[in-house]
């Protein structure tokens, strides 16, 4: 082999990485798609500039390597202790998506696409993992709500790893048949050297960052070395327990207050670009056309199924009586991407099969690759329209103090569906607001990284709640000149009365808690009705919405039948605002205020909305 071909490899890839992420940007499509059609393109089916199959066994090397990177960073944007509400939900879909996907994904394969009945097991351990290669950057590119991305990418990073482990456990029963207590023994041990490698690794990296004074080149390159390690040494002992291995220790890192959490992260974000687009134009340009053919239509026909009857099954299976609502859901159940585990495992179990003399091989490339292929242009290409038409993009909020004041408001956003992070440079506080599963950005809010770190550059608002009206002044201009925000996007807490014009003269909107206090007060002694919905408790909801339901435009508000405990406070339309009464007659468009308890609020929004 000439020496030179590898840094040609290296130059192609890089060339057709920028390629890449300029038709992203452009688009505004995940970059994954355009990888895989370049590496189709660049493959020796097409243009023959890149040719994976020259690189031998190290080819192998290389998808390891960049799995096991690509893995640990999925889990180290994992925190589990701001996402204790959907970690029951994380688990039941690892478990019942495997099992439901499994199931259904070897019935299709067999009955529809005829592969042997030991091939159709193996291409259904293959496809339950829908995997953090793909997920991670594409839920990061579609704003849903937090706890939809997290459930996403948590259960990418997990099953994963049992989708390894199984197909592992399928491929030697099909190579040398096991026995009942070799098979539990088999499961066992891969499972049990993944936890105890990936804990170790986690506990014994806290402990160094912990206690050794470091740069924060040495702090990265020590974790590189780690994870390559974590990979490495589980793999030695137990074969296909590498990945969860990894996953496990990027978790532990990421739900703990290690120091140079965030230079870890930035600097993950660059390796993973680089190694994401190494192994999918890799393997993309390792597809032959004639494994397609031989699969032909009947393959599609089990990717449908796939992606309309097993992935739903398996999510309204596992989100049962959880906080998900429908079309959150529905969302999940569209995001099943297959990604580069599935393509790697796959051609290396075929390799295998063909030199063992067995038949099968060839089919369960294709059929994978058409999986694949499928499910990533599909999923990418259609992820940020589908979460619009089911309407689960949430606002995203950012929260500057999160002490009382700032704790009752992030819960009040998240309750009602809204993206929110806080950020608050007190430990005792992020450590409340984890506890009621919001997230936090631990640092000070005057800080232009940590506002990055927490999302400013995506956030639709900036509510500066601190009890220091100088903080809240700067962040409030820094929100505007520096990131651009209008006058409309910025909410302030006041304070010192006396500071209330210093905010005003600047177009900030900014409220007095103490002001704000004394009127309510003032209404309420002897007029003890007139603020009697400030009794309603803390269930109490005051929505805007649109009316665009054709259902209720042209009709008197008399004449709908609203929910109980609701009430219509006002109307907008245009620059005119009137009373909700009776005989106010809806137009297309118009703004109406709702008040209610419980959820009576919400189902009025969404009467007019519809």
């Amino acid at each position: 082999m000439d020496s030179i071909y590898f840094l040609q490899v290296a130059l192609a890839v890089l060339l057709l990485t920028i390629i890449a992420h300029l038709l992203s940007i452009r688009f505004r499509m995940p970059i994954l798609i355009f990888l895989l059609i370049e590496g189709i393109i660049a493959g020796p089916e097409v243009l023959n500039i890149l040719d994976p199959s020259i690189l031998g066994e190290g080819l192998t090397a290389i998808v390891a390597l960049c799995v096991s990177v690509i893995v640990f960073d999925g889990g180290l944007h994992i925190d589990l202790r701001s996402i204790r509400s959907i970690q029951k939900s994380v688990l039941r879909l690892v478990i019942f998506g495997v099992i439901v996907t499994f199931i259904l994904a070897t019935t299709a394969s067999y009955y529809i696409a005829g592969l042997p009945l030991s091939i159709a097991a193996l291409f259904g351990a293959l496809v339950t993992a829908t995997g953090p290669t793909v997920i991670t950057p594409l839920v990061r590119n579609v704003n849903v709500p937090h706890k939809v991305s997290k459930i996403l990418e948590l259960e990418g990073v997990l099953n994963d790893a049992a989708s390894v482990i199984l197909a592992a456990l399928i491929f030697e029963l099909i190579v040398s048949p096991l026995s009942g207590l070799e098979l539990v023994g088999f499961f066992i041990q891969r499972v049990g050297m993944g936890l105890i490698f990936g804990m170790a690794s986690g506990f014994l990296l806290r402990n160094i960052l912990g206690k050794m004074l470091l740069t924060e080149q040495t702090v990265r390159f020590i974790t590189f070395t780690m994870v390559i390690a974590t990979f490495v040494i589980a793999e030695s002992l137990a074969n296909e327990s590498g990945i969860l291995a990894v996953a496990i220790f990027g978790i532990m890192v990421g739900s703990s207050n290690v120091p140079y959490k965030s230079a870890l992260k930035e600097f993950k974000a660059d390796l993973v670009l680089m190694m994401l687009s190494l192994i999918f134009l890799l393997l993309a340009a390792l597809l032959q056309f004639d494994y397609i053919i031989q699969i032909g239509l009947v393959g599609v026909a089990v990717v449908m199924v796939l992606i309309f009857v097993a992935r739903p099954i398996s999510v309204f299976l596992s989100t049962h009586d959880t906080s998900f609502n429908r079309n959150e859901k529905l969302f999940i159940s569209f995001v099943g991407p297959r990604g580069v585990v599935p393509a790697s495992i796959a051609t290396y179990f075929a390799v295998k099969l063909n030199s063992m003399g067995m038949v099968g091989g060839d089919a369960l490339v294709g059929l994978i690759f058409i999986t694949i292929i499928i499910t990533v242009l599909m999923t990418g290409s259609l992820a940020n329209r589908i979460a619009k038409f089911l309407g689960v993009i949430p606002m995203e909020i950012l929260l500057l103090g999160g002490g009382e004041v700032g704790k009752i408001l992030a819960e009040r956003f998240e309750k009602r569906g809204e993206n929110v992070v806080v950020v608050d440079p007190s430990e005792e506080n992020c450590q409340k607001l984890m506890k009621s599963n919001i997230r936090v950005v631990h640092g000070d809010a005057e800080d232009i990284n940590v506002l990055k770190e927490a999302g400013i550059d995506h956030a639709k608002y900036v509510v500066a709640t601190t009890d220091k009206d100088n903080t809240n002044l700067l962040i409030c201009q820094i929100a505007k000149t520096k990131f651009n925000f209008d006058k409309d996007q910025i909410v302030a807490r006041v304070n010192n009365i006396e500071n209330l014009h210093a905010f005003w003269d600047l177009e900030i909107r900014a409220m007095s808690p103490a002001m704000t206090t004394a009127l309510v007060l003032d209404n309420m002694v002897g007029r003890p009705h007139m603020f009697s919905m400030c009794e309603v408790g803390e269930g109490a909801d005051i929505i805007e919405a649109h009316v665009s339901n054709p259902k209720v435009v042209g009709k008197a508000i008399s004449e709908l039948k609203l929910p109980e405990n609701s009430l219509l406070l006002m109307v907008r339309r245009g620059n005119e605002s009137f009373i909700a009464n009776g005989s106010v007659v809806l137009e297309y468009d118009d703004i109406i205020t709702v008040i209610g308890e419980d959820d009576s609020a919400q189902k009025v929004a969404d009467l007019f909305e519809r």
